[in-house]
């Protein structure tokens, strides 16, 4: 774990900035709501989900049911079932922590592991561990110091949610960079396109997504390729 601490910070530092920004806008929104810091604390500790949790506001707000609730969230965050796809094995091999790296795989750390590069000499569990534990630690810090801050010191959140995108938005282009065959990304964006243009913003996710499996799926021959050269 010692040894695995450096570099497990060092690749979440760009989560680190925009969380601390992003958890203290769901702070802001959250005491904005009529909830004290306590509860930004309960719900980032608990619940740990970025667009979940701004979600959880409003129906909070609203006075909308659990069950309410419970589908919205299941509805809104269901891409994280393919997130889970893609590391049944790494998690199995961690034992015990596997429940705990199921709980914590937010789409930004999900993008870390994707791209994790492991310096010799560390144990990759170890790292895939504490990025998961750091990213988690972040979001907590941002959104209990915006339930704090956003009460001593009001001002207008007005767009202040726009810190998700734009966390999202940094992650893709440095996953572009990084990344010498740029297939995947485009397969991903043009499905995101085509399904927005014909679902509309409140349903496109999953199937923008199922669209993605299946064509990485059969393209994964040449993805191959790509990679080797």
């Amino acid at each position: 774990m010692k040894q695995a601490l450096r570099p497990a910070f060092t690749a979440t530092i760009p989560v680190l900035c925009g969380y601390l920004f992003i958890g203290f806008a769901f702070g802001v929104m959250l005491r904005d709501a009529g909830f004290a810091p306590p509860w930004a604390l309960l719900c980032s500790l608990t619940i740990y989900a970025g667009s979940g949790q701004y979600l959880l506001v409003s129906l909070l707000a609203g006075g909308a049911s659990l069950v309410t609730v419970a589908v919205m969230t299941l509805l809104l965050n269901c891409r994280h079932i393919f997130y889970g796809l893609s590391f049944l094995e790494p998690f199995h091999q961690m034992g015990g922590k596997k429940w705990y790296m199921i709980f914590a795989l937010t789409d930004e750390t999900y993008s870390l592991l994707c791209s994790l590069q492991t310096p010799a000499g560390v144990d990759p569990s170890a790292m895939r561990f504490l990025i998961a534990v750091l990213d988690h630690s972040y979001w907590i810090l941002g959104s209990v110091a915006g339930g704090v801050i956003g009460g001593v010191l009001p001002f207008d959140s007005t767009g202040i949610d726009f810190a998700m995108t734009a966390l999202f938005t940094v992650i893709f282009v440095e996953q572009w960079l990084q990344s010498k065959c740029h297939i995947p990304a485009l397969m991903g964006l043009g499905a995101a396109a085509v399904s927005l243009a014909l679902l509309g913003a409140d349903n496109f996710i999953l199937p923008a997504m199922l669209a993605i499996c299946v064509m990485l799926v059969a393209a994964r021959g040449r993805l191959y390729r790509e990679e080797a050269t």
